[in-house]
């Protein structure tokens, strides 16, 4: 069922309301990456021209150098890094968008919900953003320990922030927050899958960028499946 889900989220990529929160996303993401790397260029230069560094490894020297070109690499392989969980987190801004055109498509029958104000969505997407920089950055250095388990690791790590967010986030558009923890908790294993799922893809450099609308609709896709089984 759960790549019935899937499945059914690739075959609407058509959408037009789709493809406006993709183009979005992509130069949100763009932008806030470019950001958080010039950032961390900025303090790396200023790290390397405090007085403290500079007494420690001269003014011109060969480690100096080495130290430039390593904080650009650095930098570069952290963009890649993070170029999935950054997107994830600038779609979960547009997540309502991308349900309401999978319900007016699969599940017309349902009744319109009033939509999230805009202070909460930010809100919530600076905060997922937080959490997801953070994990991925703590993942990155157990991959360096552990770098035969790199790929499992970024997966792991991804497949349940992003299971458990966008599934809590859609779920909380048509039931309480109470019930919408009480259906993840019975849920939490397939959630996770579904979750691990759309983060390997996420995980390739330029393809991960489109995954985060695909799981956004796939998440909404489970949220109505799993709230019409039978509770124990």
């Amino acid at each position: 069922m759960i790549f019935t889900d899937l499945l059914k989220s690739i075959v609407q990529f058509n959408d037009p309301k789709f493809r406006r929160v993709l183009w979005r996303g992509l130069w949100l993401t763009l932008a806030l990456l470019i950001t958080t790397c010039s950032l961390i260029t900025v303090g790396l230069n200023q790290l390397l021209q405090s007085p403290y560094v500079v007494s420690l490894i001269g003014e011109a020297s060969l480690l100096r150098n080495l130290l430039n070109i390593g904080g650009v690499l650095s930098t570069f392989i952290l963009s890649i890094w993070l170029m999935g969980p950054i997107a994830s987190a600038i779609i979960s801004l547009f997540l309502d968008e991308v349900a309401r055109a999978v319900e007016a498509r699969h599940y017309p029958h349902l009744p319109e919900v009033q939509g999230t104000m805009l202070h909460k969505q930010i809100l919530t997407t600076v905060s997922f953003y937080g959490v997801l920089v953070l994990a991925n950055l703590g993942a990155l250095i157990l991959s360096i320990f552990l770098p035969v388990l790199a790929p499992f690791i970024f997966w792991a790590t991804n497949g349940y922030l992003l299971g458990r967010e966008y599934f809590q986030m859609t779920s909380i558009r048509r039931i309480s927050q109470k019930k919408a923890k009480l259906l993840f908790q019975r849920n939490r294993g397939a959630i996770w899958f579904t979750g691990i799922l759309i983060a390997i893809p996420l995980s390739i450099p330029l393809v991960g960028l489109i995954i985060p609308v695909l799981g956004a609709a796939t998440f909404t896709h489970q949220f109505e499946r799993l709230r019409a089984l039978p509770s124990d």
